[in-house]
């Protein structure tokens, strides 16, 4: 396919970059522009890369010697893999100049003149002197008629009005497009997206979220992004999204802040979420009690084989959760009444389906206590082949499960979701 030399900014995002050779170098997620004085037109000074290990870099515009409908080709596959470090003077098209507002004198749009519209989409264009410069806008005005969305309107840079340094500062600004790029990514994914904007901007992308989206998107954060945001909430929104967590990464992240807005987060939660998180906080964090969920698959004696693996079915479990199923007297509800043993998944799987679990159940198994060290439940998985382990109490209660990923998460550095593997 041919080159362009004229393309909208929203286009290139997640178009591979091919090195001269073919090789895959990373998909691009941003452009970066200078917005200068006067009517001169942002100038694009490069594209930010993301790579395969996640770290994102930045490449020149000189070092693009092709844009094409599918990728990004570049002169050279000799790029700087320092870190992408934002400059004052330099502004993220999609990050920060989508969704802001402006205002336009264009004769061909009436219905816009005089009032704010919303940037969707920047058109850059390569120039004569091999420069790449944002020549169009795509804006749209607010509502159309009967709150329906207004049509999208192309007009010369010319023609626009109030996109400075300045009013992308300002508070208030939409998502939408932003929130369009994160759609179908998993949590994990957009957490480290969000990591990469402008605080101004992860704090609206936060907003923005409902409650299940963000309470995903919080639990895949460092801790010190995790305190930020949930500062930046107003008490009565932050206590949604802790309600929306899992029990154990709801203690986590209130175990990062101080008391006081821990225990006033605390008792504006609903008493049926907030009851199991005060359980754990109870437990130092490095401890089984501390790492558990409280919510594991119990079941009893009496529950077929096919009711346990439609309970395992439940897509709101992880895979290691979803590995062990825990055989209690009544209540199953933690803590449960005596615990008898546990079933593996891979057993209710080879047996017929109106058996009982109570009749096929491992009572062998030794358990972790509430109190064991992080090194003890390591040791406990490494010696049984394990993802996932019973934690019971001195009175024969289950009190919830460890998973091999709730150990992960505690042995590796505070920081290591901060980190990028080749960071140099």
């Amino acid at each position: 396919m041919a080159a362009v030399n004229k393309v909208f900014a929203a286009r290139l995002a997640g178009l591979v970059v091919l090195g001269p050779d073919g090789e895959s170098i990373g998909r691009v997620r941003d452009v970066v522009l200078t917005i200068r004085v006067g009517r001169q037109p942002p100038r694009v000074l490069g594209l930010v890369i993301e790579m395969f290990t996640r770290k994102r870099i930045f490449v020149p515009m000189l070092r693009v010697t092709a844009i094409e409908p599918g990728s990004v080709t570049l002169k050279t596959g000799n790029v700087s893999l320092r870190r992408f470090d934002q400059r004052p003077t330099e502004v993220l098209a999609l990050a920060q100049v989508l969704d802001s507002r402006v205002t336009t004198d264009d004769p061909e749009v009436v219905e816009a003149i005089g009032s704010d519209v919303v940037i969707v989409d920047l058109g850059i264009e390569l120039t004569r002197t091999r420069d790449w410069v944002v020549s169009r806008v795509a804006v749209r005005t607010s509502r159309g008629r009967l709150g329906r969305r207004s049509a999208i309107h192309i007009v010369d840079w010319q023609h626009v009005h109030g996109l400075t340094s300045t009013t992308l500062a300002m508070p208030g600004q939409g998502v939408s497009q932003l929130l369009m790029q994160f759609e179908g990514m998993r949590a994990a994914d957009v957490a480290h997206a969000m990591r990469e904007l402008p605080e101004k901007r992860r704090h609206e992308v936060a907003l923005a979220l409902d409650d299940e989206r963000l309470a995903d998107v919080v639990q895949e954060l460092p801790a010190d992004a995790q305190t930020d945001l949930l500062l930046h909430l107003e008490e009565e929104r932050a206590a949604d999204v802790l309600e929306a967590m899992d029990p154990d990464d709801a203690a986590d992240v209130l175990g990062g802040l101080p008391e006081t807005d821990a225990e006033s987060l605390l008792q504006r939660m609903d008493p049926e979420d907030s009851e199991p998180v005060r359980r754990l906080l109870e437990h130092s964090p490095d401890t089984a009690g501390g790492l558990m969920t409280p919510q594991p698959v119990a079941l009893t004696p009496s529950t077929t084989v096919a009711e346990a693996l439609a309970r395992a079915r439940n897509a709101d479990l992880t895979p290691a959760l979803a590995s062990m199923l825990f055989v209690v007297r009544p209540p199953t509800a933690t803590p449960t009444g005596r615990y008898l043993g546990c079933v593996h998944l891979q057993r209710l799987l080879r047996e017929p389906p109106a058996s009982l679990v109570g009749g096929i159940l491992d009572d062998g198994l030794p358990r972790l206590d509430p109190e064991d060290s992080l090194a003890t439940v390591t040791r406990y998985f490494a010696t049984y082949n394990l993802v996932c382990a019973p934690v019971v109490d001195d009175e024969h209660h289950l009190l919830g499960a460890v998973t091999v990923d709730d150990a992960l998460d505690h042995l590796l550095p505070s920081d290591w979701r901060e980190e990028e593997s080749n960071d140099e």
